[in-house]
C-alpha cells in the first residue's frame, strides 16, 4: 500500500486548504484511513479517522466543526477539509491507512496504523 499526501500550504488564519491522500496497491473497501499531525517540538496527535466501507467519521476535539474528511471509493482518495484553520493548526500533516479485517480499529491511534505516506507542511499565520 502506497499513500501519497498533498495540498498542504501556507494560508492565513481563517482561511481554508483541503488535503488529499491518494492510496494505491489494492484496493480498500475494509481499510480505516486517518489524519495526524505533527507541530515542532511536540507529538504526533490524531486529527480525523474515517472508514472506507461505512464512510463513518471521527474527529479529535480541537477539529471537530472544522474540519471534514472524506473519502471518495472510485478514486482511492481520502481528503481532509479544514476550514477556519488557526495558527495552532500549523504542522506537518500525516494520512495513514490500516485493514480493519479482524482487528478492532483503534483510530485515534498512531500505532494501529501500518501504512503512512509522506508529510505534508500545513502553516496558518497569524
Amino acid at each position: 500500500v502506497q499513500l501519497q499526501a498533498s495540498g498542504g500550504g501556507l494560508v492565513q488564519a481563517g482561511g481554508s486548504l483541503r488535503l488529499s491522500c491518494a492510496a494505491s496497491g489494492r484496493t480498500f473497501g475494509n481499510y480505516g484511513s486517518g489524519w495526524f499531525r505533527q507541530a515542532p517540538g511536540k507529538e504526533r496527535e490524531f486529527v480525523a479517522a474515517i472508514s472506507w466501507s461505512v464512510g463513518s467519521e471521527y474527529y479529535a476535539d480541537s477539529v471537530r466543526g472544522r474540519f471534514t474528511i472524506s473519502v471518495d471509493n472510485n478514486k482511492n482518495t481520502v481528503y481532509l477539509q479544514m476550514t477556519s484553520l488557526k495558527p495552532e493548526d500549523t504542522a506537518v500533516y500525516y494520512c495513514a491507512a490500516g485493514s480493519r479485517y479482524g482487528r478492532k480499529w483503534d483510530y485515534n491511534e498512531d500505532r494501529w496504523y501500518p501504512n503512512w505516506g509522506q508529510g505534508t507542511q500545513v502553516t496558518v499565520s497569524s
